[in-house]
């Protein structure tokens, strides 16, 4: 790899995460129903480098120790975007991924799913990756034109980790 190419590697776009954090989530309790109301809990996540750097893992964990689920993202170097996965602990399935990269400091990754028996696209966006990271996730049921927000994460360092 040449030094330009080095300089210019994006694949460390989410070396901000590695470590231990405490997560503050806000959740729509219904998503794609109208629902105003947003359930807030508490967890911690550790992020850890995989494969050389070229991915990483979390998992995020509930206050009580109860597992919440993990996410595992991988670095195309071809194409020069990211894949995100998501493992939720209530069903062991891994969805779909997202796939985006990072512009300006804000992350934007999309990807097609699967809703109560719909298609739906998802959008995960991180921004204030240098402060305080935040990431929400975005469900769109026609195809682009509305998003409804329905998970909001907030995350602050613990410790030097």
């Amino acid at each position: 790899m040449s030094q330009e190419a080095i300089e210019n590697d994006i694949s460390h776009d989410f070396d901000f995460l590695f470590g231990s954090w405490h997560v503050e989530n806000h959740k729509l309790s219904k998503q794609l129903q109208g629902n105003l109301e947003w359930e807030t809990f508490e967890a911690t996540q550790t992020c850890l480098p995989a494969l050389g750097g070229v991915g990483n893992t979390d998992q995020m964990i509930a206050l009580d120790g109860t597992p919440i689920g993990m996410s595992l993202r991988f670095f195309n170097r071809e194409i020069q975007q990211w894949s995100i996965y998501w493992v939720g602990y209530r069903d062991g399935v891994m969805q779909p991924p997202v796939i985006g990269n990072f512009k300006d400091g804000v992350g934007i990754f999309e990807g097609n799913d699967i809703w109560n028996g719909k298609p739906i696209i998802v959008r995960f966006v991180w921004t204030m990756i240098n402060t305080q990271p935040r990431w929400e996730q975005f469900f769109s049921s026609d195809d682009g034109l509305t998003w409804e927000k329905n998970w909001e994460m907030n995350f602050t360092k613990i410790g030097n980790t």
